[in-house]
């Protein structure tokens, strides 16, 4: 019989050898076809909890009177277990498969992204606000030209943040058979963990090192998009707005 070490190392040793096994990625219902899905899953919800986060952030900090409405939303969506949401929307006319899974990480994804999106106005300086309505801008030219420019860093740190989540998130998928890198994870609880074990191990490095790329490109588009003077701005408003959406609520 095996030593404790050496069987310890076992699923590590299973995960590489499936890993290096060209078959796992090529064959149907293989990684790359799990990573298809994944990104499927991931970048649908994230365009959906965009499309509508940012407009109600938007228009909110541009009136300037919905700071508690951001935080209930947040702490609203935030309170909703992923999980819970993936067990019960199939029940409904969404039925399984993508769907549902589409809209439970999309509604995951909308705190960060409303909250950046509405700290990102409020931060603008008062000054430029004020000169553009002194050149005549209505509220509407004022939001479009001037506010939403300024608060474009904002708006890539809220993105960045929500993508990361929903990655990491979307291996629940495989929940409701809704595809993804989880299915491999789900396949290799199938079988016995001293079969399935190396499977399970190399589906999870699969989600985090994807999770880890994702990070690290959205960082460097953040960057991009953040002009120098305003990064260590950006960064105080990004505390300021996690402890309003994370600790509202406590």
């Amino acid at each position: 019989m095996a030593d404790p070490a050496e069987r310890a190392m076992n699923p590590i040793q299973q995960a590489v050898t499936w890993l290096n096994d060209p078959l796992n990625w090529t064959n149907p219902n293989g990684i790359l076809d799990r990573l298809g899905e994944h990104l499927y899953l991931s970048g649908a919800a994230v365009a959906i909890g965009c499309l509508v986060a940012w407009p109600i952030g938007l228009w909110l900090g541009h009136t300037g009177r919905g700071g508690g409405v951001v935080v209930l939303l947040s702490n609203v969506t935030l309170a909703i277990p992923t999980i819970a949401l993936l067990t019960l929307l199939p029940l409904t006319f969404l039925g399984f498969g993508e769907p549902p899974v589409i809209i439970a990480l999309a509604v995951f994804a909308v705190p960060p992204l409303l909250a950046n999106a509405y700290t990102g106005v409020r931060e603008v300086d008062p000054e430029a606000r004020d000169a553009a309505r002194g050149m005549g801008l209505s509220g509407g030219q004022l939001l479009r030209r001037v506010e939403l420019p300024l608060a474009v860093p904002y708006l890539a740190a809220g993105f960045r943040t929500a993508a990361v989540q929903v990655v990491a998130t979307a291996a629940l998928a495989s929940f409701v058979n809704g595809g993804g890198l989880g299915q491999i994870i789900s396949a290799g609880f199938g079988l016995s963990i001293a079969v399935g074990g190396g499977q399970i191990l190399a589906g999870g490095l699969l989600v985090a090192l994807l999770a880890l790329l994702v990070e690290l490109l959205l960082g460097v588009v953040e960057r991009l998009v953040t002009p120098p003077p305003l990064r260590k701005a950006r960064r105080r408003a990004d505390r300021r707005a996690q402890s309003a959406t994370a600790g509202a609520g406590a």
